[in-house]
C-alpha cells in the first residue's frame, strides 16, 4: 500500500515538473525577446528629449561601417538629419539607438512585433499587403527590380526570346521577397518546368549566378550595379526591369511617431527632392546610380 502510494505520488510529482518544463520556455522566450521600442512621441515631445531605436539590416551604400568603423550609409544619414529636423522644430532631443539584425525575415517581424518608439529600414518595398501589418514612411528611394545571368548569357530583347533563351536555367530566388514572386510569375507564365531555388542574401545570388550559366534571377539594380563593379562575371538583362517599386522606412502599427515623421519628409517642399537628398545619395551610392534611382535616367 506504502508503495502504491509512493509510487502514485511520484508520477504525479513528475508530471508536474514536465509540464513546467514545457511551459517554461515560453515564459523565458518572453524574457529574452529583444527589447524592440523607443520613446512615446508625446513622452518625448512633452520631456523635451527621447529615444527612438532604429533596427536595421546592413547593405553596401545604405547602412555599413565605413573604414574609421562609423555607421554610416544613405538610410542611416537620413535618421540622422531626422534628429536634426525634431530639434529644429520640436526642441527635441533625439537619440536614436541603432541595432543591426542581419537576417531581413527575422528583421522583418521584429518590427511587425515591436513596440512604439521602433523604426526600421531594410529597403522594404512599400506594398497594400504590407501595409496591413506595418506603417510605412513616405517613400525614401525609387527601386528598379533587375533580371540578371550570367554574363555569357545573351541578352534578352524580348520577352518572347526567354523560353529559348533560359531553356535548362533554373530560377533563384531571395526568399520571402518581391522578387520571388516575380520569378514565380517568369516561370508560369515562360518557363513552366523550370525550378525554384532559393537563396538567403544578395551576395549568395550574385555568387551562385556568376557561377555559371545554371540560374537566373532578380536583384535590385543598386545591387547588380555595385556588384557588376566589383567584377562579378552577370549581365542584366533591361528588357526585364520592373521599376514599379518604393522603399520605405518602417514601423509597427500604433506607432505614434508616424506624422512626424511624415512631417519630416513633407519638410521645404520635399525630403526626395532636396539638394542635400540628392547628394547623401551620390555620396554613397555614385552619381550614375543615384542618377538612375532619383531621375530614371539610364
Amino acid at each position: 500500500m506504502e508503495q502504491h502510494l509512493f509510487t502514485r505520488a511520484f508520477r504525479t510529482t513528475l508530471v508536474m515538473m514536465v509540464i513546467a518544463t514545457i511551459a517554461l520556455p515560453a515564459a523565458c522566450a518572453d524574457d529574452l525577446s529583444p527589447n524592440d521600442e523607443g520613446d512615446p512621441w508625446a513622452e518625448v515631445l512633452n520631456q523635451g528629449h527621447g529615444t527612438l531605436k532604429a533596427l536595421y539590416v546592413p547593405a553596401e551604400g545604405f547602412a555599413y561601417r565605413d573604414e574609421e568603423g562609423r555607421l554610416t550609409g544613405v538610410t542611416v544619414e537620413l535618421i540622422r538629419d531626422f534628429t536634426a529636423f525634431v530639434y529644429e522644430a520640436h526642441g527635441v532631443t533625439l537619440e536614436v539607438e541603432f541595432e543591426k539584425e542581419e537576417d531581413w525575415r527575422v528583421f522583418y517581424r521584429r518590427i511587425v512585433n515591436g513596440g512604439d518608439g521602433l523604426i526600421g529600414f531594410g529597403n522594404v518595398t512599400i506594398t497594400e499587403e504590407r501595409k496591413s501589418e506595418l506603417v510605412f514612411s513616405p517613400p525614401y528611394m525609387n527601386n528598379i527590380a533587375s533580371l540578371i545571368t550570367h554574363q555569357d548569357v545573351p541578352e534578352l530583347n524580348s520577352f518572347d526570346e526567354l523560353d529559348a533563351a533560359f531553356e535548362g536555367m533554373k530560377a533563384l530566388a531571395f526568399e520571402g521577397t518581391l522578387h520571388e514572386e516575380r520569378l514565380e510569375k517568369l516561370v508560369k507564365n515562360h518557363l513552366p518546368n523550370a525550378a525554384i531555388h532559393f537563396a538567403t542574401t544578395n551576395d549568395e545570388i550574385v555568387e551562385r549566378v556568376g557561377a555559371n550559366d545554371s540560374y537566373f534571377a532578380y536583384i535590385d539594380l543598386y545591387n547588380y550595379v555595385r556588384a557588376a563593379n566589383r567584377g562579378a562575371p552577370i549581365k542584366r538583362h533591361p528588357i526585364g526591369d520592373d521599376s514599379a517599386e518604393q522603399f520605405g522606412y518602417v514601423m509597427p502599427l500604433g506607432t505614434t511617431w508616424e506624422n512626424v515623421i511624415r512631417q519630416y519628409f513633407e519638410q521645404d517642399g520635399g525630403l526626395t527632392g532636396s539638394v542635400r537628398y540628392r547628394r547623401i545619395m551620390e555620396k554613397h551610392l555614385g552619381k550614375d546610380l543615384a542618377g538612375w534611382l532619383i531621375d530614371g535616367s539610364q
